[in-house]
């Protein structure tokens, strides 16, 4: 029953990020899109009150979020955000009035089961409040460390599947770093007051990772087809964060044969992931098309 709290917050963040995102992904594919990094594509963003009303639902689903990482387990919270992806393409069918085809189901039910079965195999344990430096020093640099080289990659590369996919984990590696400074800046707030809160470094860590893991996520949407960046932000934000929560929170999950539960739990969200990234209502959200990023009319589905 103690994971009940953090577990109904986090649920609640990830419907607001599915809201953003559809939100978000409709006003990315309105602007011009470039081959490098473009500082004026955030200028071009606050211009579209569909961006700004997507920063609303990011805002709800940052303080679900931070009320959900202050009362549970890393290793709990952040995986439930692979419902993310499923609760985006349900809003958008509704947003959108288009109808979820079966397949579409079929793979919300994969992603469904999938994180069920991980979670139960993992059986995460733990909730520590606060970490020490020497603990967080090699977590910060190898973080930082992978998402300039997988930005460095990217920008060598044309728009299409490879630049995506680095886009995407990098911006999951963004995502799952915020994620863990915002677990003991909350903490902070919570033990020792506002004054100690916002002049922690945790606090401005965090701060500065989901600033950087927004402006990949946005440089990510147009560098190339879905079905290469989602699946990485999706699977790569949770196994970062377990990561995270095992290496720098202490938290326990279990070893041995009970890897293979986990890794069919994780296949299995791997599968609907990229089943649900090829349906043509996500192609039709975010897919642009050569009329300078403005998207084509969505295709009206079969009688």
């Amino acid at each position: 029953m103690y994971l009940l709290v953090p577990v109904v917050f986090a649920l609640a963040a990830a419907l607001s990020n599915a809201i953003a995102t559809v939100l978000q992904r409709k006003a990315a594919t309105s602007v011009p899109s470039s081959q490098g990094f473009r500082a004026g594509l955030m200028l071009d963003l606050l211009r579209r009150p569909v961006w700004l009303a997507g920063i609303i639902a990011v805002i709800v689903a940052g303080v679900c979020q931070a009320l959900a990482l202050n009362t549970g387990p890393l290793t709990v919270v952040q995986p439930l955000f692979v419902l993310e992806l499923p609760l985006t393409l349900i809003v958008a069918s509704l947003l959108m009035r288009r109808h979820l085809a079966r397949g579409g189901w079929i793979a919300v039910v994969c992603v469904v089961v999938g994180l069920g079965v991980a979670l139960a195999a993992l059986a995460p344990t733990g909730n520590r409040t606060h970490v020490p430096l020497d603990r967080w020093l090699p977590a910060l640099i190898g973080c930082v460390g992978a998402v300039v080289v997988l930005s460095a990659v990217a920008l060598r590369r044309p728009e299409g599947r490879v630049r995506a996919a680095c886009l995407g984990t990098a911006t999951a590696i963004s995502f799952a770093l915020t994620a863990a400074l915002m677990k003991e800046a909350t903490h902070i707030l919570d033990d020792q007051g506002a004054v100690a809160f916002f002049t922690a470094w945790q606090t401005y860590g965090f701060a500065a990772a989901g600033a950087g893991a927004l402006f990949l996520l946005q440089n990510a949407m147009q560098a190339g087809p879905l079905v290469a960046s989602q699946p990485a932000i999706t699977l790569g934000d949770a196994m970062v964060s377990l990561a995270l929560g095992v290496v720098v929170y202490e938290e326990h999950v279990r070893s041995g044969w009970w890897l293979l539960p986990q890794l069919l739990g994780f296949a299995l969200i791997g599968l609907g992931a990229v089943t649900l990234a090829r349906i043509p209502l996500t192609q039709s959200l975010v897919a642009p098309d050569d009329t300078g990023g403005v998207p084509a009319p969505a295709a009206q589905p079969p009688p």
